[in-house]
């Protein structure tokens, strides 16, 4: 990415000179800002045309036995290879639940239902961020819908749109949110697509050959979050 080695050990050293200090190079320290249960929760819910949504960070012990459903329904499988015994899954939620807070599992609940499980993370931190031009803050989406019954409907660009829309206003140092669905998922493109996600180009990632997809601040969702000033007389509208 912008001319480096995406693996840091395949830079060249640089050399140490003569009776001195090596040459240093400062970069700007990147802040901490966790992705944490707490934060997503307070996200809050998101009325949509399908009925009112909202992400609710997974409890290990309450959501272990409808996940692994999910997981091993031969449609979910095909593309997020988490099949198999409950220990399989298990990991995959442990590993974000007691790692280094950059990722929060979650279940997607639809008027009350859960149907559909997330994964919010920052993405600029993550592996993917070797394989993009990330930029500091960026929001990373991954997305299932669980029963077979909810797929097909609409549903998926709904929800991506939702979600989106809720990481930007909560997130305001975010300044968009991508993806990386596999390129052989065209159900799923096609839903970022209609969630307003824009195709930016495909990569190689260890697993997969995946479409990048980006949704970016636009200028009309930045006006919202401005201060507007005080009319004056002869600016306030008519009635």
């Amino acid at each position: 990415m912008q001319g480096q080695p995406a693996d840091p050990a395949a830079r060249p050293r640089r050399t140490r000179r003569p009776g001195r200090h090596p040459v240093r190079l400062r970069h700007p320290r990147q802040p901490a800002a966790p992705m944490t249960p707490d934060r997503v929760r307070d996200w809050g819910p998101a009325g949509t045309p399908a009925g009112l949504f909202r992400l609710v960070p997974v409890r290990l012990e309450r959501d272990l036995p409808l996940l692994v459903g999910w997981m091993n329904d031969p449609a979910v499988a095909a593309f997020w290879e988490l099949s198999g015994p409950p220990d399989v899954t298990a990991g995959h939620l442990r590993a974000q639940l007691t790692g280094d807070g950059h990722s929060v599992p979650c279940l997607g609940v639809l008027d009350g239902t859960p149907m559909s499980y997330w994964e919010v993370y920052r993405a600029d931190l993550d592996p993917l961020a070797r394989h993009y031009p990330a930029r500091p803050h960026d929001t990373g989406l991954h997305v299932l819908i669980g029963a077979s019954r909810d797929r097909g409907r609409g549903l998926g660009g709904i929800l991506l749109a939702a979600v989106a829309d809720l990481a930007l206003d909560r997130s305001p140092r975010s300044p968009r949110v991508v993806a990386e669905p596999d390129l052989r998922n065209v159900p799923s493109v096609a839903a970022f697509l209609t969630a307003g996600f824009r195709f930016s180009a495909e990569i190689d990632l260890p697993t997969k050959r995946a479409a990048l997809m980006v949704r970016d601040r636009s200028p009309r969702h930045r006006l919202r979050h401005a201060v507007p000033a005080p009319l004056t007389s002869a600016e306030e509208p008519e009635s």
